[in-house]
């Protein structure tokens, strides 16, 4: 259940020596499980400029079949996605302009174009700049011209700030401006084999951490400490990674809470999020429970693994995405734990590639049909205000004939991390 704002708060602000580890310059030796993961960075192959030129291609093909004559792409990650250039937005445009036809152009600041062409594969791109006391939103209706387009419809891509996209329609009254949702979710949505394999390395080296942690916790420990020794057992792994440990009743807040927590015998410990891998990320979730859980804990661990094999095996090319939660939702209300949003508070799962969430969205209402190569997280949870929540995530594609996890699941609440 990747948030990003919880990315920020459940950091921790330093290790205490209980972890054996200190943010000093001379750390102390990682725990014996935490120090014998490897570095896994020569394991990710990343994107070519040959798939991303086919990624062009494909946002063509959409654009010609919904009338779009053109896209444009903001800092983010389409604009990533589609060209490999990692730009954050502030209050000046630079934007990458995709046309139907001909190849794309930039507009940008005149100081940043240096910059912005040591980040471009394509050294020759057209490149529209502008001085600080211009108007940048005439450029990106100069540049169409130039391409053949004086008139049309221009796609926004959703992340787009307002004052941007309501700068662009009113500066050029030729161009009607859409939505390029239909072309960004419509190319992203299915992943290739090359991001399948980014993404399966990035959920396992998250699900490692998990393991390699929790073998090191002793009683007493904070959720702090914990977060700290997952976070080092990333890093061990050659990646940077965030992770929110919530436990007992601070864990029936699906996006958990700031207070500080220990872990004590009995304890219900929620673990949550990952890294990102050659900008594809993973989301993972494990519910564990230090020495001897109650039995009502054990029982709504069962139900919810239950449901996560349900949505696992209603997930199948074909199947409407609402069809999946509701698959999941009947197990867990039939478990005596409904009705609709009671316990099972949220959706059972959002799409997951390049962001934490995007497109498409396991939910009531959504008929969007699954396809082979869509990637989403299968996220049942059970959260009882005042006691504790037990959630499962595992990752999962869509396969030709059903769909699989990018990770080993939970076999038990005993053994949450049995291969």
């Amino acid at each position: 259940m990747n948030h990003l704002n919880r990315r920020s708060f459940v950091k921790a602000a330093g290790i205490s020596a209980a972890t054996g580890m200190t943010l000093n310059a001379q750390k102390p030796a990682l725990p014996a499980a935490i120090a014998a993961l490897k570095n896994r960075r020569g394991e990710a192959k990343p994107i070519t400029d040959a798939e991303r030129a086919g990624r062009m291609e494909r946002a063509r093909e959409l654009m010609r079949a919904n009338k779009l004559d053109a896209i444009c792409l903001a800092g983010g990650a389409n604009l990533l996605y589609f060209t490999g250039v990692r730009w954050g937005n502030s209050e000046r445009l630079f934007m990458a302009v995709l046309p139907q036809k001909g190849r794309m152009f930039w507009v940008a600041p005149a100081f940043e174009e240096d910059r912005a062409r040591e980040l471009m594969s394509d050294k020759d791109a057209r490149i529209y700049t502008w001085q600080e006391d211009d108007n940048p939103y005439v450029l990106v209706g100069r540049g169409l011209k130039d391409t053949g387009l004086a008139t049309g419809r221009l796609g926004v891509d959703e992340r787009t700030a307002f004052v941007f996209s309501d700068n662009i329609r009113q500066t050029n009254n030729a161009l009607e401006t859409a939505s390029a949702t239909v072309v960004t979710a419509g190319c992203r949505a299915r992943k290739s084999p090359t991001e399948l394999a980014l993404m399966t390395l990035a959920n396992n080296i998250t699900l490692d951490a998990y393991e390699a942690a929790w073998k090191s916790v002793r009683e007493g420990m904070t959720n702090r400490e914990l977060s700290a020794m997952i976070v080092a057992a990333f890093e061990q792994q050659g990646y940077n990674g965030n992770v929110s440990v919530q436990t007992n009743e601070f864990a029936a807040n699906p996006h958990g809470s700031v207070k500080p927590q220990q872990i004590r015998e009995g304890s219900v410990v929620m673990m949550d999020d990952g890294v990102s891998v050659e900008g594809y990320v993973s989301d993972v979730t494990r519910t564990v429970a230090l020495g001897k859980p109650a039995d009502k804990v054990k029982q709504v661990f069962d139900i919810v693994l239950r449901a996560q094999s349900a949505a696992l095996a209603a997930a199948k090319p074909g199947a409407a995405c609402e069809s999946v939660d509701a698959a999941a939702r009947k197990v867990v209300e039939d478990g005596g734990y409904g009705p609709g949003y009671k316990y099972f508070t949220h959706r059972l799962g959002h799409g997951i590639g390049m962001e934490g969430h995007e497109w498409p969205y396991l939910v009531k209402g959504n008929k969007q049909v699954l396809e082979p190569g869509m990637t989403f997280s299968d996220e049942p949870g059970i959260y009882i205000a005042g006691e504790f929540g037990v959630r499962l995530e595992d990752c999962m594609h869509i396969t030709e004939t059903g769909a699989e996890t990018f990770t080993p699941r939970c076999k038990s609440l005993e053994t949450p991390f049995a291969r």
